[in-house]
């Protein structure tokens, strides 16, 4: 379980990293919109774009913590929802999940 604790804290400086950039793009801290109007349409779809990314990588964050804790509480490898224990293979692939194949299913 230490090496998934460590993948997750890993995944989590990663994230906030990114979630440092992201909040950086959108407080323009790289200087203001362009004065052509071609280029502000440019400039404001990637601001959707880094929104929808930014949506993202919070929630990943937040699984992550969750997964976190879990694992803090001795609970890390239990299905919260049936109790029994989350195949180690599921776990590599998804570190952060809560849940086993057959709850993520329901």
């Amino acid at each position: 379980m230490s090496n998934r604790k460590a993948e997750l804290e890993t995944l989590r400086a990663d994230l906030k990293a990114r979630l440092t950039k992201y909040e950086a793009h959108q407080q323009r801290q790289d200087g203001a919109l362009e004065k052509d109007f071609e280029e502000q349409a440019v400039q404001t779809q990637n601001d959707e774009v880094v929104d929808s990314l930014e949506t993202e990588a919070r929630s990943e964050l937040a699984q992550i913590e969750h997964a976190l804790q879990r694992i803090a509480e001795g609970v890390g490898d239990e299905c919260e929802g049936c109790g029994e224990e989350i195949d180690p293979r599921r776990l590599q692939v998804l570190p952060y999940t809560t849940v086993c194949v057959d709850c993520a299913e329901d």
